[in-house]
C-alpha cells in the first residue's frame, strides 16, 4: 500500500480545512451572522484550489494565492479580494458585484460573463485577461492594466478607467457610454464599433486605435492623442476634439457635425466624404488633408482655418479659396 507523502498530507488537510472554513461561512450567510462564522482566508495559499460555486459572498481573501484556482460560477459579491493572487484563475461567470478588488494580480484570468458592477479593480493587473462579455458598469478601474486583454462586448458603461492602460486591448462592440478614460492608454486598441457616446477622453492616446463604426457623440476628446487612428464611419457629432492630435488618422465617412475642432491637428487626415455641418474649424491644421466630397463645408467656414496646404479639395472648392483666401493654400510659416 502506497504511503501518503508529506505533501499530500498537507494538501489534504489544506482542502479539508477550508471546506469547514465554507461550511461555516456559508451558514453565516444564511443565517444573517447570527450562527456559523464569516470567512476569513486572507493570505491563504489556495492555488489550484477548486472552489467552483463556492459561496463566498462577504469573505475576507486579502492577499490571497488563487493562482489557477477554479473559481467560475462562485459568488464573491462585497468580497475583499485586495491584493489577491488571481492570475490564470478560473472566473467565468462568477458574481463579484461590488467586491474590492484593488490592486489583485488577475493577469491571464478566465473572466468572461463575470459580473463586476461597481467592483473596486483600481490599480489591478488585468493584462491578457479573457473578460468577453463581462459587466463592469460603474465599476473602478483607474490606474488598471488592462493591455492586450479582451474586452470584447463587455459593459463598461460610465466605468472609471482614468490613467487606465488598454494599450492593444480588444474592446470591439464594447460599451464604454459615460466612461471616464482621461489619460487612459488605448493605443492600437481594437475599438471597432465601441459606444463612447458622452465619454471623457480628455488627453487619452489614441494612436494607431481601430475605432471604425464607433460612437463618440458628445465625446471629450479634447487634447487627446488620435494620430494614424482608424475613425472611418464614425459616429463623432457634437464630440470635443479641442487642440487633439489627428495627423494621419481615416475619418472618411465620419460624422463630425457639430463638432468641436478648433486647433486641432488634421494634417494628412482622410475626410473624404465626411460630414463636417456646422463643425468649428476654426484654427485647425488642414495640410495635406484629403477633403474630397465633404458634406456641410462652404467658403465662408474654410476662412477660419489655419491652412489648406496641399490640402485635397473639390474643383468648385478650390477655384473659391484661391480666389477669396489664396494665403490658406499657401506653406505656412513656422
Amino acid at each position: 500500500m502506497r504511503e501518503i507523502t508529506a505533501g499530500e498530507l498537507s494538501k489534504m488537510f489544506k482542502e479539508h480545512s477550508v471546506k469547514k472554513i465554507l461550511k461555516e461561512h456559508e451558514r453565516w450567510i444564511d443565517t444573517d451572522e447570527k450562527e456559523g462564522k464569516r470567512a476569513d482566508l486572507s493570505y491563504a495559499d489556495l492555488s489550484g484550489a477548486n472552489l467552483r460555486k463556492a459561496k463566498l459572498s462577504n469573505a475576507d481573501l486579502r492577499k490571497t494565492n488563487l493562482s489557477d484556482a477554479d473559481l467560475s460560477n462562485a459568488n464573491l459579491s462585497d468580497a475583499e479580494v485586495s491584493n489577491a493572487d488571481l492570475s490564470d484563475a478560473d472566473l467565468s461567470d462568477a458574481n463579484l458585484l461590488c467586491a474590492e478588488l484593488s490592486g489583485a494580480k488577475l493577469s491571464g484570468a478566465r473572466l468572461s460573463g463575470v459580473n463586476l458592477r461597481d467592483a473596486d479593480l483600481s490599480n489591478a493587473n488585468l493584462s491578457d485577461a479573457n473578460m468577453h462579455g463581462a459587466d463592469l458598469s460603474d465599476a473602478n478601474l483607474s490606474n488598471a492594466d488592462l493591455s492586450d486583454a479582451d474586452l470584447s462586448g463587455v459593459d463598461l458603461s460610465n466605468a472609471d478607467l482614468r490613467n487606465a492602460d488598454l494599450g492593444d486591448a480588444d474592446l470591439s462592440n464594447a460599451n464604454l457610454s459615460d466612461a471616464d478614460l482621461c489619460n487612459a492608454d488605448l493605443s492600437d486598441a481594437d475599438l471597432s464599433d465601441v459606444d463612447l457616446s458622452d465619454a471623457n477622453l480628455l488627453c487619452a492616446e489614441l494612436s494607431g486605435a481601430k475605432l471604425s463604426g464607433a460612437k463618440l457623440s458628445g465625446a471629450d476628446l479634447g487634447e487627446a492623442e488620435v494620430s494614424n487612428a482608424d475613425l472611418s464611419n464614425a459616429d463623432l457629432s457634437d464630440a470635443n476634439l479641442k487642440y487633439a492630435n489627428l495627423y494621419g488618422a481615416d475619418l472618411s465617412g465620419a460624422d463630425l457635425s457639430d463638432a468641436n475642432l478648433r486647433n486641432a491637428i488634421l494634417s494628412g487626415v482622410d475626410l473624404s466624404s465626411a460630414d463636417l455641418s456646422d463643425a468649428d474649424l476654426s484654427d485647425a491644421d488642414l495640410s495635406n488633408a484629403d477633403l474630397s466630397e465633404v458634406h456641410g463645408l462652404n467658403i465662408e467656414r474654410f476662412s477660419k482655418v489655419e491652412t489648406l496646404y496641399k490640402a485635397e479639395l473639390d474643383h468648385e472648392i478650390i477655384n473659391q479659396v484661391k480666389d477669396k483666401y489664396p494665403h490658406l493654400l499657401k506653406k505656412p510659416k513656422i
